[in-house]
């Protein structure tokens, strides 16, 4: 959507939400992966083609600091802070001066806008703003119809249908109540208009707040073009005020991205029980199965198959991969075709390189698998670096903590790990060498070599038997004997002790 001509917006930002209940500003509150104010933000540097001012207010330090992050990787915005929330009227008062400071930068019309209506596109807002200038209006506001318009200022119109005023809902009449054309909170206004409103507006109601909308009276009062643009979605327009209001507009939002997704040749088995953030992308021809949950960054490549109860965050999947069934992968990236799962848990700064197959009940960390190579069941590697075509059997630790610090561990290509290994770090494991089922590594190990560490085996014959039979005398030996427990030795010594070695 393009810029429109000299048009600078202003994003109110600074309300307390107090139906939300939380200590979070409402703006910060997230729906599909992105704060709310991020939705008004994207909008307004679509909309302008001058500056993006934003008002901030109620947990300003908080909202500061976001916009301080977003801001480096867009252009930035002015932020005003108001610190006494006096209402809508009064926060436009305190933006519009920082706005035209520059003269540079001046614009001849202004858009107004929530920053929590996250739902309303841009497509929305710019028909706003061409039909506000297609009629030539001073002042237009965009509204909608609802069937239950309770706690939404009402918009009154005149006999012949123009715009008179709008009235809050607090300090509507009975017979303003039953109005169903609600104002959105959204305007394009002209900006000779506006700067002259905006000194004569003062507080006219019990609450002693600077209302917007009495600027509509005022341009009324004054014989200038007053109109609005009926959006007949009634949805996009949803003020998040409540945690229901929260609920409404995610299911919402994650609808439009499943869509859009499917649009875009993505298979989706079960869009609603499928959760995909707004930032995120997937590639053709990908498979989602219900209960995927896809967050942040993340990037899904072409021809991947994702499985059920799986849950992606910042990662970065490849071409051809297959997530099994509940798996976590965080911070990670998966080369292509490789298979994961199932069960298995990729933690921050995990790669797994092509063809690589991570399975049941495996955990890495900070680890490195190479082409592939092996780590099928019940291991748990940290800060390790796997090379190519490396068997890792089942139950393989790399003991990576000693307490103080963190250790690596090197295996290097072609290597064959036995299972119930512990590997404890800094320790090497050199190309081709194989470690015995039941080691514990504490020193490097040379190419092609055996690691092997055990302690020798003993066979104790007739011991079981005999420890049965003191346990429960009622239970005959092996060998068909009667036997009593009293004649029975005491095989207590056998258990603990193993026998001395004869000199």
């Amino acid at each position: 959507m393009s810029s429109q001509n000299n048009t600078s917006v202003i994003i109110l930002a600074a309300g307390q939400g107090t139906r939300m209940k939380s200590m979070l500003p409402k703006v910060l509150h997230s729906v599909a992966g992105r704060p709310m104010l991020g939705y008004a933000m994207l909008q307004a540097r679509e909309i302008a083609s001058k500056n993006v001012a934003v008002v901030i207010g109620h947990g300003a330090d908080h909202v500061r600091a976001y916009l301080e992050e977003e801001q480096a990787q867009f252009n930035p915005v002015l932020v005003v802070e108001q610190t006494q929330q006096l209402g809508t009227g009064h926060a436009v008062q305190l933006a519009y001066p920082a706005l035209v400071r520059d003269s540079s930068s001046v614009a001849s019309q202004y858009v107004i806008m929530c920053g929590d209506t996250p739902l309303l596109t841009t497509k929305t807002v710019s028909t706003l703003v061409n039909y506000h200038q297609s009629e030539g209006a001073t002042l237009t506001l965009l509204t909608t119809i609802l069937p239950d318009p309770s706690g939404y200022g009402r918009v009154i119109r005149g006999k012949v249908g123009t715009v008179c005023r709008v009235v809050e809902d607090r300090d509507a009449s009975p017979e303003e109540k039953q109005v169903s054309e609600i104002n959105v909170g959204t305007y394009v206004v002209e900006a000779k208009f506006l700067e002259k409103a905006l000194g004569q507006l003062h507080p006219q109601n019990a609450q002693g707040e600077y209302y917007l909308t009495d600027i509509i009276e005022m341009a009324v009062q004054e014989e200038k073009k007053v109109v609005a643009w009926v959006t007949k979605d009634s949805l996009e327009t949803t003020g998040v005020n409540t945690r229901v209001h929260l609920a409404l507009a995610e299911k919402e939002m994650r609808r439009r991205i499943c869509d859009r997704l499917m649009l875009d040749g993505v298979t989706i088995l079960d869009p609603e029980h499928v959760v995909v953030d707004h930032q995120v992308t997937v590639g053709r021809d990908t498979v989602l199965h219900p209960g995927v949950v896809l967050e942040g960054q993340t990037q899904v490549g072409e021809q991947c198959t994702i499985r059920a109860n799986s849950r992606i965050a910042n990662s970065i999947v490849h071409r051809g991969v297959t997530i099994q069934d509940t798996c976590v992968l965080q911070d990670s990236t998966v080369e292509e075709e490789a298979v994961i799962g199932p069960m298995a848990h990729l933690r921050p700064g995990t790669v797994i390189h092509r063809k690589a197959k991570i399975g049941n009940f495996v955990e890495l960390k900070k680890t490195e698998v190479g082409e592939g190579s092996k780590v099928n069941h019940l291991s748990y590697l940290g800060d390790t670096c796997i090379g190519e075509n490396v068997n890792v059997g089942a139950g393989t630790i790399t003991c990576n903590y000693d307490g103080y610090r963190k250790a690596k561990t090197i295996i290097e290509d072609n290597v064959f790990i036995g299972s119930d290994v512990q590997l404890i770090a800094p320790v090497t494991i050199g190309a081709g060498a194989i470690i015995a089922a039941g080691t514990t590594v504490t020193e490097n190990v040379p190419a092609d070599a055996l690691g092997i560490s055990r302690v020798s085996q003993i066979n104790k014959e007739g011991t079981a038997s005999r420890r049965r039979a003191l346990l429960d005398p009622s239970v005959l030996p092996s060998n068909g004997k009667s036997g009593k427990a009293e004649e029975q030795p005491s095989i207590t010594p056998v258990l603990q002790k193993q026998e001395e070695s004869p000199k």
